[in-house]
């Protein structure tokens, strides 16, 4: 097969022509990037770490905010349950002190309350 014409005189070029004061170079700001990324590396953990015991703390805080409201509910149901009682105990005596005013025996109220 014939050659494509000029192959033979055209000039070779190389693209590795760096000089060795280019890797220093490199190598120093590679290491300084390396540097900086460590220590963000290093605030950051230290952040999650003050975040976790935050979080920790917070959740302790909840638990013991959610345990008093279950026993201020658990209060406050009883309470009302006793005034209910107490309602329905005054409303009773009202009935019955209005039967006997009415001139009702006790037999007859006993019947009246069933």
């Amino acid at each position: 097969m014939p050659r494509t014409k000029g192959s033979k005189n055209r000039p070779k070029t190389t693209t590795n022509s760096v000089s060795k004061t280019d890797y220093a170079s490199q190598i120093t700001e590679k290491q300084s990037e390396i540097t900086t990324l460590t220590t963000e590396i290093t605030s950051i953990q230290k952040q999650i770490e003050e975040n976790k015991a935050t979080l920790k703390d917070k959740r302790a805080a909840l638990k013991k905010a959610e345990k008093e409201l279950s026993k201020l509910e658990a209060k406050k149901t009883a309470a009302d349950q006793k005034a209910a009682e107490e309602a329905k105990k005054a409303e009773a005596e009202s009935v019955v002190k209005k039967l006997i005013d009415s001139g009702m025996s006790v037999d007859e109220i006993i019947e009246k309350l069933k």
